[in-house]
């Protein structure tokens, strides 16, 4: 039996799917909307990151 295959975690899956979000530094900026953010986020909220990832669906 294959135990790596079987035991990825959904949070792998996802990393999966959406590679670009996850690969983005850090800026201090949303990468969305540009608001002002520290300098470890990379979105200022839930709907910049669902719009992001929505297209970015659209655009690959």
């Amino acid at each position: 039996m294959n135990d790596g295959a079987a035991s990825e975690s959904p949070t792998a899956a996802a990393a999966q799917t959406r590679p670009s979000r996850l690969s983005l530094p850090p800026k201090g900026s949303c990468w969305y909307c540009e608001k002002p953010v520290d300098s470890v986020r990379r979105f200022c909220g839930k709907d910049c990151t669902d719009a992001f990832d929505e297209e970015a669906e659209y655009t690959r």
